[in-house]
């Protein structure tokens, strides 16, 4: 690690793996005085929030995923670093606001509550001199237009980690370029090369907060459009399939799971818990392929799909229940000829044979 002038400080690795510890051992106060003790040795605040805390906290997503961590652990341990990043904010006063660098504001769509990216990206837009409102999680667009009515940015920047947030971001975007502020988009909702963010017409999308940053100093022009509905962008919504998955949302969860029940003897000897985890995990699969529907993309759908076979094997859940699922939805959606493309797509792309990856046991869940 080095300083802002290149002075070498103690090697990342080091630091990381130590912060790691304690946050993973939810030790808040050591978690602290790691990251005060390498800022007072001249590690810069950008780099101690992005790649430090900001890689501690991707490792606590993929030991959850690896089925090494549980979710209170995860919550646990996403906590302590919310709060590190809090307490190193205040330990490193924030410069004078530099010239030409006015008021933005910085939110995370309607319902998304993976509010650390925005967090770390406020906290760097403020380290460079901008004036900063930060919104937190779970910003509604109703609320989000009515503070940029009160206060007037030069920007907005807009995060979003989950893809069936999309829709609501679309709407956000739409609302505020209505007003006349430019918005930048950033977070793995938005793919990896920003696809979706294109797709729903904003005006720039950033892979990370110095991105945002770069592109915020060099000016976001503001846009220039006739007022637009969002079946605009995306004409395909046309065929309501979007619209009635989502709607039918609960019902469909509700049949496939009795159909499930039916058809697979070993979910009869689930446990409540268990039950209520299978549940989730098709409401999941019915939100996915919603906004594969709205964005009108398979990959989206199947990539989703994928990844869930490696969770379920890391809970040590039979993969075969996937394919079922996926099977007995497409049965509840039969008269849905994009919803049928996208669920053969999927479960083609399932592994005929899993392999076998370490999990926290039987009976419990990652």
């Amino acid at each position: 690690m080095t300083t802002g002038t290149g002075v070498a400080v103690e090697p990342r690795a080091e630091l990381s793996e130590r912060l790691w510890t304690a946050v993973i051992g939810q030790d808040e106060s050591a978690a602290v005085r790691e990251v005060f003790a390498a800022a007072d040795a001249g590690a810069s605040s950008e780099v101690l929030l992005l790649d430090v805390l900001g890689g501690v906290q991707r490792r606590v997503g993929t030991e959850w995923a690896a089925g090494r961590i549980g979710v209170a652990e995860e919550h646990a341990a996403t906590a302590i670093v919310d709060r590190v990043v809090a307490a190193l904010a205040h330990r490193v006063p924030a410069p004078a606001r530099a010239p030409g660098r006015p008021r933005v504001t910085v939110a995370c769509v309607d319902g998304e509550w993976h509010v650390l990216p925005a967090r770390l990206l406020a906290e760097v837009l403020t380290g460079r001199g901008w004036q900063v409102d930060f919104l937190g999680a779970h910003t509604t667009t109703l609320h989000l237009i009515a503070h940029l009515h009160a206060t007037n940015p030069v920007a907005t920047l807009l995060s979003a980690s989950l893809p069936p947030h999309l829709p609501g971001a679309h709407t956000a975007v739409t609302a505020v370029q209505s007003l006349g502020i430019p918005v930048m988009v950033g977070g793995a909702a938005f793919g990896t090369d920003g696809r979706y963010a294109r797709l729903i017409g904003a005006d720039a999308w950033a892979p990370d907060a110095r991105a945002a940053a770069g592109l915020l100093a060099d000016g976001l022009v503001r846009p220039e459009r006739a007022p637009r509905q969002q079946v605009d962008d995306l004409p395909h919504l046309a065929d309501q399939e979007y619209t009635l998955v989502k709607g039918n949302r609960s019902a469909l969860v509700r049949q496939s799971l009795a159909a499930l029940d039916e058809r697979w003897p070993g979910m009869r000897a689930y446990t409540e818990a268990q039950r209520d985890r299978t549940a989730e995990d098709l409401a999941h699969i019915v939100d996915f392929l919603a906004t594969a529907l709205y964005v009108d993309d398979t990959a989206l759908f199947t990539d989703f799909v994928v990844w869930s076979a490696e969770i379920l094997q890391a809970r040590r859940v039979p993969a075969h229940s996937l394919r079922m699922g996926l099977d007995i939805l497409a049965g509840e959606l039969r008269d849905f000829p994009r919803a049928l493309g996208f669920l053969k797509s999927a479960a083609e792309a399932l592994p005929a044979t899993p392999t076998t990856r370490p999990g926290p046991g039987p009976g419990k869940t990652a």
